[in-house]
This record gives structure tokens, sequence and C-alpha cells, in this order.
């Protein structure tokens, strides 16, 4: 089952984001930036959720050191976030984002953005 690293600094997205995900994909959980860089360096998750923004690191600060870090750089990172602008839409890419989806979500459409960006390859298969 293919690893996800959910980094949202709210408890309530993050048990949202876990029920969305839980069934599909192995679902690992950080409220804030330097654990969730701690916990993608030990487990390496194809994909990392990122929300914008976080106490202490912002999710872009989060993005850049992962695919800075040769160890973390191939993984998927998705930008999951209320900030919908064009301005944080540019600095998520420039940080190497590979997607962007915005909040509020439906919690389908969101497993189809995951399912899409992770690729055919690794789509989780029926039970």
């Amino acid at each position: 089952m293919n690893k996800v690293l959910i980094a949202e600094d709210s408890g309530v997205f993050r048990l949202l984001l876990r029920r969305t995900l839980g069934d599909s994909y192995e679902v690992l959980e950080a409220a804030d930036g330097e654990t969730a860089l701690s916990l993608a360096r030990e487990h390496k998750p194809a994909l990392v959720v990122l929300d914008i923004v976080m106490k202490g690191m912002s999710g872009i600060e989060v993005c850049r050191k992962l695919k800075e870090d040769p160890h973390t750089k191939e993984g998927v990172v998705l930008m999951l976030t209320a900030k919908a602008d064009e301005v944080h839409i540019e600095e998520a890419r420039s940080a190497g984002a590979d997607d962007y989806f915005t909040k509020p979500f439906s919690p389908k459409a969101l497993l189809q953005k995951v399912e899409e960006v992770l690729g055919e390859s690794q789509k989780p298969t029926l039970k």
C-alpha cells in the first residue's frame, strides 16, 4: 500500500483527509512542517499533501526542502490549501509542488486528484 503523508495543522482537516485516503493508502500525519520533513525523510511517502499555512514552517518551505533533498525529491507534492490565488499557486510551483488543490473540497474529488498525481501505476487496488 502506498504511503501518503498529510501535513495539516488543523486536526479536523487531518481527520477528513485520513478518512478520505485511509482506505486506499497508508496515511501518515504531521501537524507542522518540521514533523512533516522528519516523517518524509524517514518513510519516503509516494505523496506529501501540504497545507500552505502552518505554524512554524509553511508548506511552501516544506515543499522546497523536500524537493532539494536527494532522499525525498522524487516524492510527489500536492498543495492543499484555501489560498487559491495565482500568487500562491506560482509560489508553490516555484517551490517544486507537483500540483495544487483548494479547500473546501469534495472528498471524492480529492481522491481522484491523488490518483491522478500518483499516476496509473500507483492507483489503489479495489478491495
